[in-house]
Formats: C-alpha cells, sequence, structure tokens
C-alpha cells in the first residue's frame, strides 16, 4: 500500500541564505559537501506525521521506454518523447508503443535531446529539442490517423536557445491565453538568467506561429520572466494562475507563481530571500527531497514529479505552501506529471536515464484517480 506523508512549508519565514559557490550541478544531483540537510535554517516544508492513503495507480499505461520526457495528448492520442533517442512514439489502447518518427538533428548530450511535447488545437505537434546549434522549438504537422501517424516537415519557430549539458530547461505548453510558453535553463551559465537580452534562464512565451504576442511584458522579446536557473515544470490553475517548478542548485528548489516580466532572483538568490526586486518562491525544498521536473493541475490540486526525491509531490492551488508526498521512492525517479483528457493524472518514472536504478519494467507511465490524493 502507498504511504502518503503530508508537508507543511511556512513560507512566511523569510530565511536569509549565503550564496552557494561552484560549478551548477545536474538536475537531481546536489553535492555532498553542499548538503541542504546541514543548513542551519531550517527547511520551509516539514513533515507532519503519516498515514495510509486511498487509492492505488489505477493502471500501468505503457512499460520499457527508454528516457521518456513529455507526454502530450493529440485528443485521447499520447505522444511520448524520448530524451536520447529522439523519437516520438504513440501508445496504443493497450499500452504498445508505436514510433511516429525521429526528429532530425536532435543532440544528445547529458540533460540535452528530445525534451518537451505540446499540441496545439489544430493537431500540430511542437517539440523542445537540443541541436548543434542550440535548443530550439520546432513544429510538425502530424500525418495520418492514430495507429499510423507519422510527422511532416519541421517547421522551426524559435532556435538559439543557449544549451549545455545540463540546465536546458525544455518543458513547452499552451496556456489557458493560447500562447505557447517555454521553460529554458542558464545552460551552466549563471548570468544569462539576469540578461533581459538572452534566452537563457527564463520562460518565453510566443504565439502558436512563434512570434512574439502584442502584451509580452518586455516590447518585442518573447521573455515573460526571468531569473530561473533551470525551470521544468509549468501548470495553470483553473483562474489561469501560472505555476512553475524549478531545480535549485544546492540549496533550495523552488515552486513559483509566475507573474509577467518578474524577475525570479537566480543566481543573485536562491529561495526564499525576501529581498526587494526579487519573486520569491511560494514553496521550496532542499535538492535530495525534490528536484522537481514536469506539472500537472487537475481539481485544484498540482502534481510535482520529482527526479531525485522520487515522490509525487501534491500542492493544493488554494493553500501552496502545503504539501502531500505520494510513493516516497517506490517507482524511482519521475519526470512528468500529465493531466490526460479523460480526468486522471499520468506519471512518467525516469529510471533508465542513466541516473536511475531502473527495475524491469521501466521506464513506465501509470495513471493516477486524482480522488484518491485529494
Amino acid at each position: 500500500m502507498k504511504r502518503i506523508r503530508r508537508a507543511v512549508a511556512g513560507a512566511a519565514v523569510v530565511l536569509l541564505l549565503a550564496a552557494c559557490t561552484g560549478a551548477p550541478a545536474p538536475e537531481g544531483t546536489a553535492p555532498a559537501s553542499s548538503s541542504p540537510a546541514a543548513q542551519t535554517s531550517p527547511a520551509p516544508a516539514t513533515e507532519t506525521g503519516s498515514a495510509e492513503a486511498p487509492g492505488e495507480p489505477e493502471a500501468v499505461v505503457a512499460t520499457g521506454l527508454e528516457a521518456p520526457w513529455s507526454v502530450a495528448f493529440l485528443d485521447a492520442t499520447p505522444l511520448v518523447s524520448e530524451r536520447d533517442s529522439g523519437r516520438i512514439l504513440e501508445l496504443d489502447d493497450a499500452g504498445n508503443a508505436r514510433e511516429v518518427g525521429v526528429v532530425d538533428g536532435v543532440a544528445h548530450g547529458g540533460e540535452g535531446g528530445l525534451l518537451g511535447l505540446a499540441v496545439d488545437g489544430g493537431g500540430r505537434l511542437y517539440a523542445y529539442s537540443t541541436a548543434a546549434g542550440g535548443n530550439r522549438i520546432q513544429r510538425f504537422a502530424l500525418e495520418g490517423a492514430p495507429g499510423s501517424l507519422a510527422l511532416g516537415e519541421p517547421e522551426t519557430l524559435l532556435e538559439g536557445i543557449p544549451a549545455a549539458g545540463n540546465h536546458n530547461g525544455g518543458r513547452i505548453a499552451f496556456g489557458p491565453d493560447g500562447m505557447l510558453y517555454a521553460t529554458t535553463g542558464d545552460a551552466a551559465d549563471r548570468p544569462l538568467s539576469q540578461d533581459r537580452d538572452s534566452l537563457a534562464g527564463k520562460i518565453l512565451r510566443l504565439t502558436p506561429d512563434g512570434a512574439v504576442p502584442a502584451d509580452n511584458p518586455f516590447p518585442g522579446s518573447p521573455v515573460y520572466s526571468y531569473g530561473h536557473r533551470n525551470p521544468q515544470g509549468i501548470a495553470w490553475a483553473e483562474d489561469g494562475t501560472m505555476f512553475a517548478t524549478e531545480f535549485g542548485q544546492n540549496t533550495w528548489d523552488e515552486l513559483n507563481v509566475i507573474t509577467p516580466g518578474a524577475n525570479y532572483g537566480w543566481p543573485e538568490v536562491e529561495g526564499i530571500a525576501g529581498r526587494e526586486g526579487f519573486t520569491d518562491p511560494v514553496q521550496q525544498w532542499a535538492p535530495s527531497d525534490a528536484s522537481p521536473s514536469g506539472m500537472a493541475h487537475a481539481d485544484g490540486v498540482l502534481y510535482l514529479a520529482n527526479l531525485r526525491g522520487a515522490v509525487l509531490r501534491t500542492v493544493p492551488v488554494e493553500d501552496p505552501g502545503s504539501a502531500g508526498l505520494h510513493f516516497d521512492g517506490e517507482l524511482g525517479r519521475l519526470r512528468d506529471a500529465v493531466a490526460a483528457p479523460d480526468g486522471r493524472v499520468w506519471i512518467v518514472t525516469n529510471n533508465t536515464d542513466g541516473r536511475g536504478r531502473p527495475g524491469p519494467d521501466d521506464d513506465r507511465i501509470l495513471s493516477l484517480d486524482p480522488a484518491a490524493f485529494r
């Protein structure tokens, strides 16, 4: 039986933390010599006991995937990206995977490769991937019917996003305003996050055709928010509030509420700092407990997939400083959480990415009943 631990974040407590030094750590990694558990200031999320929680994953959707990174839906058909192979797969009702196509020019290395997927209202597929010249966003027509889908020719909407062996961001999603949002990492070059002329360390906002919307906060720029280190999850509540998850360096991972034009502090601050000019997260965690990647919203709850922490974290939108922790290592590393068309939440394991310990069926996609996690 899976267990749930409840955590309450003291987001009102302002923590003044010394800036960390050293090389940027890859996602899901914190140097042992700078463990957040050794900080003298208390973490704002503390466990308050455990109790049995109802329900198990309703179904194992698919098994045997290789470093899956993102899931998007073409109506009811799931499409999955594999980071290292550059393949896009479609899943049938029995969870069998079929190759739709391979994205040309994907340069896998470290955390780079084929990353986020999104589908627009016209059934076109968008993909964020690493190429020789940097990260890019491309659009593809999907030809044929489910069961025989094929990729059309790529149309590059945005390219030259700084790339590196780590900190590539990579999540893309359409917001409730119909615009395309993309997360980018600092590409291991910290000052780029504060440089509004750089596409690194940002959340970007584009029209579906890749143009800059007229109401973006910085005229003529796709930058929607900045001062990010490596954001990899974005989701919107029913009232339109935008949330983003972010990998920290050695001290704090973050859950942020995103507002246009705001500066989230990296590398000047990490986590809750209370410094003028920077927007603090609504919740923060030690990287060893979290390393949050993909995120979904369903019925007033945010579902955060955690890599190093190997937990599914649930955060109620009405109380974003609290959290429930689920599975606690039972599934290994979790890369993505996705709201499925039938109202369920899918979670994607990531144990074959070179940092996990894959089981015989990994990597897997599982389907959850949100009612069991409220």
